[in-house]
């Protein structure tokens, strides 16, 4: 049962049924023009004003996006932090695509590393927007990988049904990216990997950006792996190529 506060922004008996959207979005111009989009791809489309009125809907424990109501969280900036890091406290793996303000750009990292998985400046395209939830929602839906029971790799151990990591014995927290990266890698230990593969693989082909994307996750990573981040045993770069584990 959904918060009264909350409403569905179309209640057309013909929309398909392609997985439904919480968008979160203070300006009410942006609210109706991004919601409309969304029906008319086939979204189901719960609207709410403030992180207030979401908070009753999204505050759930469990990971499992089987059992979590939405397929994708779209919130402005302004909410979209604190309820990010919620999430990801909660262990809550949805897509989060966060939108904001062009003077606010300077601040996406904060965003990203709070848990969201792309960040999208105002003003931006319809096409371009509908392209990032699209590649949101399909990495979520299909994942890249298979989900063996286990990875290991020196110290480091990676449950992928768990979505958890242990390092060293203690369990490390990671965002989505961070953790879909390491997968990655220690599936196929040794193996270098472009970053344009890495933008491919984790980001998706419709994502809109470029290699330094990869780069600051990178980094990311290591200051949660590695003991010596600036000399790294774990996720080391191969010169004019790429990365690579161990």
């Amino acid at each position: 049962m959904f918060s009264p506060e909350l409403s569905e922004s179309s209640s057309r008996s013909d929309v398909r049924n392609n997985g439904q959207i919480l968008l979160l979005e203070n300006e009410q111009p942006w609210r109706e023009m991004l919601s409309l989009a969304l029906e008319e791809q086939g979204y189901r489309v719960i609207v709410a004003l403030d992180g207030r009125d979401a908070l009753p809907s999204i505050q759930n424990p469990t990971s499992a996006i089987s059992e979590f109501p939405f397929n994708l969280l779209i919130m402005d900036s302004i909410n979209g932090l604190d309820l990010c890091r919620m999430l990801r406290h909660q262990g809550n793996s949805v897509p989060i695509l966060i939108i904001g303000l062009r003077e606010s750009a300077n601040n996406s990292a904060f965003y990203l590393e709070a848990g969201a998985d792309d960040y999208l400046t105002k003003p931006f395209g319809i096409r371009e927007f509908m392209a990032r939830c699209r590649a949101l929602m399909r990495r979520q839906r299909l994942g890249q990988l298979p989900a063996p029971v286990m990875l290991q790799y020196k110290e480091v151990i990676l449950y992928p049904e768990e979505c958890r990591v242990l390092l060293r014995g203690e369990e490390i927290k990671l965002s989505p990216k961070q953790f879909r990266l390491l997968e990655l890698f220690m599936s196929y230990p040794r193996r270098v990997w472009s970053r344009e593969q890495l933008l491919d693989i984790i980001w998706g082909q419709d994502f809109i950006g470029d290699s330094k994307t990869v780069d600051v996750h990178i980094r990311w990573l290591r200051e949660k792996l590695e003991l010596n981040p600036s000399k790294p045993e774990y996720i080391i770069t191969v010169r004019g190529f790429g990365y690579r584990l161990g």
